[in-house]
């Protein structure tokens, strides 16, 4: 008898609902607030709550059980350093899901999964700094020579532009083929 052994299945098998629901924790974490089904967050739910309550034990057997589940050294620095010491003062509930409504293509329910405590990450843009390279300086006599050889200074020789080249469009080989499949894809 399956007493006690209700689980959101999402209609998956075990280990590919297992990773699912491990990659979700993971993107948690990683971005603070994901956007997926609400079936998916409330089983996603759990599994982060226990993984920052891991977090705050900071003890090396702590840091094995979540890279045991998180798979990656820079998550579970991530986790302990980071995300874990933001909830030292709280008991429990580290999470919340936000509904959004539901989605237009299968009508499925939308929500928000998201860390309580989020840190906003300051975005720096860095300005493109154009590097001018340097002209070389024409002597005053050497444009007074070329001006009356060719009739305008070298430098104005050099800035001329190369006339563009035209390709010519390429011959097709299946003629019409293409109009008889509308489908590019699915053309020869």
């Amino acid at each position: 008898m399956r007493h006690r052994q209700k689980r959101l299945k999402l209609n998956r098998f075990t280990s590919w609902r297992k990773s699912t629901l491990n990659n979700m924790v993971k993107s948690l974490l990683i971005y603070q607030s994901i956007r997926t089904t609400l079936i998916k967050a409330k089983a996603a739910q759990p599994i982060a709550e226990k993984l920052i309550s891991i977090g705050k034990k900071n003890t090396l057997a702590a840091r094995r059980q979540a890279y045991d589940l998180l798979g990656s050294h820079r998550l579970v620095n991530l986790l302990f350093n980071d995300i874990s010491a933001r909830f030292n003062q709280r008991a429990g509930g580290y999470t919340r899901i936000i509904k959004l409504g539901s989605r237009r293509g299968d009508n499925a329910d939308i929500a928000i999964l998201e860390l309580i405590e989020i840190k906003k990450k300051e975005i720096v843009k860095s300005k493109k700094v154009k590097i001018e390279k340097p002209v070389k300086e024409i002597p005053a006599a050497d444009i007074k020579t070329d001006l009356k050889e060719k009739g305008e200074p070298k430098a104005q020789a050099e800035i001329k532009e190369k006339p563009p080249i035209t390709k010519k469009p390429a011959k097709k080989f299946f003629k019409g083929l293409r109009q008889i499949f509308k489908k590019e894809r699915d053309s020869l």
